[in-house]
């Protein structure tokens, strides 16, 4: 054997490249991205695609908070493969990335900056405040900006979209006049998830689900009517014991088997006294007793409760003729049947505050009650009003959306009057802000809402009359949906939900440009200012200056003109849901840009699965109210990178 080994690499054919190894990525990368930057690649692509047939991929905006997490990186990534591949296969491939720029996120950053200098939002000139939040989320673009370009990903970064652009404001006013001069635009007032820590209406797309410890409470109603029954309480269960100084009414199953039970003994330690008479359904009668620690030989039942029994009786509110209640619940409380009751928790009954419950409220409603059932009790805050005897001041949560005072002061209350009969507590899925991560409560306040049901009269009725009509159509007929269960989540999300609530009780985003008649009600006909004059002078000036036009002084008189007194109109000062700038954005990027998309509508949307409640359905319902239809061709959508615990990445987090 020879004593000197072959070197084998010299027996090895191998490509000779100028390739460098791969040692310094982290230095060399930066520098091919700058190299490409200054080739100006994206545009080169551009020139060299010239009369292909385009490919246009929307980009669905981040927000302009935070530095970017790897979930980012995923979405932009996939996008990036996408468009670099439909160029390769010989399409014009365009990709212009965008930002959303308005919103509660920015706001209440602004607003911690002012309260760490001890200062109250509230006393700041509006438009300087407005300016604030457009400065960090400049700031915040810049940054993003970076990052994503340091991922890699080709596109028209010297030129992106932005939804607080002044044109952009422009365009997204134009698109909300649309709803107002078509007639789905309309005001009503509602229970709605209502953020007592940043003071606005959320939509569902806007809260998350969290575990949250309860307390729950079971309640007496005395019977007020003549008869054997008079004097027997009948009890309800509730886990807001807040909602109770807002009680109205108390309903009942008409089909479920109810009977009348007494207390026959009671241990040391009981809220229950011998021979009180309760009336509970039948199969929650045990449970409501152990609830109120009376076991079993400390109760019998007496007799059964007929449907037509319950239907004449009239009850009294707990509080009532309490001594400092000023006769606030005096009033007998409405007793009838509802549809919405069941039997499978609590006692057979449901108590009903209509201001903080939908189903409640819709039972009145259509009953033509209204009237006499709501109550403006709880503040924009989450407090009560100060005149509310015995609650006064007293709030749900704390500024920080921690458990405030009120469940307490009315629980302690109740106790006192000999109003509660059981209570505990319970932990249970409850929906939070996901924004500020504090609860939410139900509130009922008037708001502005796109009525996706009532006929759009704009005459492009070629996949339907109504928005509802239109986006299932879409859905059906229009849309290539990646994968195929997209398209089921979206279509039963449309086909149950409920009209769009467009306003917000904030001030940084674009204004709902219009004007209400003073003293007219909202189901007047003249209620609303529909004038393309006025319309064309608002447009003129968000052109010029963007949404601060609305908010400087002589705003109502210099929009009004010399057609209308301005006496007689109030302007809305109320902000459009940001979802609303995001799903107006084909409007001012494919249809109203150069390297927009030739028809204004998109070949593909690419978000993660959470945008089915999102930018998805905004876009949807937008568009179909704008221009009859879905305004994008194709969705795909991914799933979501998990940190090491298999949550989300989120900025939040």
């Amino acid at each position: 054997m020879s004593a000197e080994m072959p070197d084998y690499k010299d027996t090895l054919n191998l490509p000779r490249t100028e390739f460098p190894m791969r040692a310094g990525l982290p230095k060399r990368e930066p520098e091919w991205l700058a190299r490409w930057e200054t080739l100006a690649i994206y545009d080169r692509l551009r020139d060299r695609a010239e009369g292909r047939q385009p490919f246009t991929l929307h980009d669905g905006p981040p927000y302009a908070n935070g530095h970017l997490h790897i979930g980012h990186a995923l979405n932009k990534i996939l996008k990036d493969m996408v468009v670099r591949s439909q160029q390769m296969m010989g399409r014009d491939a365009r990709y212009i990335p965008g930002w959303d720029c308005h919103g509660l996120p920015i706001e209440w950053k602004i607003e911690e900056q002012y309260r760490a200098k001890g200062k109250n939002k509230d006393e700041v000139d509006v438009v300087d405040f407005r300016q604030e939040c457009r400065k960090f989320a400049e700031g915040w673009i810049g940054i993003q900006r970076d990052e994503f370009k340091r991922l890699g990903i080709t596109g028209k970064w010297e030129k992106p979209y932005l939804t607080m652009d002044f044109r952009a404001e422009r365009i997204i006013a134009e698109e909300f006049q649309k709803f107002l001069m078509t007639g789905t635009l309309y005001q009503g007032s509602r229970p709605m998830m209502w953020s007592p820590v940043e003071k606005t209406a959320l939509a569902e797309a806007e809260v998350e689900y969290h575990d949250k410890e309860s307390f729950t409470i079971w309640v007496k109603f005395k019977v007020l009517t003549e008869g054997d029954l008079q004097g027997a309480n009948v009890v309800i269960w509730t886990t807001t014991p807040w909602t109770i100084p807002s009680n109205k009414a108390v309903v009942y199953g008409d089909s479920f088997a109810y009977g009348l039970y007494e207390v026959t003994g009671t241990p040391e330690e009981c809220w229950a006294n011998v021979g009180d008479r309760f009336i509970l359904a039948d199969k929650l009668a045990g449970d409501v007793m152990a609830r109120a620690r009376l076991e079993d030989g400390m109760w019998t039942r007496v007799r059964d409760v007929t449907a037509d029994e319950l239907s004449a009786l009239s009850l009294a509110h707990p509080l009532a003729g309490a001594d400092g209640a000023n006769g606030e619940w005096d009033d007998p409380r409405d007793f009838r049947a509802a549809d919405f009751v069941t039997d499978e928790e609590g006692t057979g009954f449901v108590h009903c505050a209509p201001s903080h419950g939908m189903e409640e409220l819709e039972l009145y409603r259509d009953l033509g009650m209204l009237e006499q059932v709501i109550t403006y009790n709880v503040m924009d805050d989450g407090g009560f009003r100060a005149d509310l005897p015995f609650f006064g001041g007293k709030y749900i949560l704390d500024r920080k959306g921690k458990e405030g005072n009120a469940n307490k002061a009315v629980i302690d209350k109740l106790t006192e009057v000999g109003g509660l009969l059981a209570r505990g507590k319970i932990k249970h899925s409850y929906p939070h802000s996901w924004r500020s991560k504090a609860p939410v409560i139900y509130r009922n306040t008037p708001q502005w809402f796109a009525a996706i049901d009532r006929p759009v009269g704009d005459g492009q009725d070629t996949f339907g009359k109504t928005i509802r009509e239109r986006a299932l159509t879409s859905i059906d007929q229009l849309v290539t949906w990646t994968p195929r269960t997209g398209r089921n989540r979206l279509y039963s999300m449309i086909e149950a939900r409920p009209d769009w609530v467009l306003s917000r009780q904030r001030a940084w985003g674009v204004p709902l440009t219009c004007f209400i008649k003073a003293g007219a009600m909202p189901n007047d006909p003249d209620y609303l200012l529909r004038d393309e004059r006025v319309n064309a002078r608002i447009l003129e000036a968000f052109e010029a200056e963007g949404a601060d036009a609305w908010y400087k002084p002589g705003a109502k008189e210099r929009f009004l003109g010399n057609d209308y007194d301005p006496a007689e109109w109030t302007k809305v000062d109320d902000i459009l849901d940001v979802w609303f700038d995001s799903g107006s954005t084909h409007a001012f990027v494919l249809r109203d840009r150069e390297d927009g998309s030739d028809d204004g509508l998109a070949d593909l949307y690419l978000e993660g699965t959470d945008q089915h409640r999102g930018w998805f359905h905004s876009s949807m319902l937008q568009a179909c109210g704008t221009i009859g239809r879905a305004p994008y061709r194709g969705v795909l959508t991914h799933g979501f990178t998990l940190d090491e615990k298999g949550n989300k990445m989120s900025k939040s987090l």
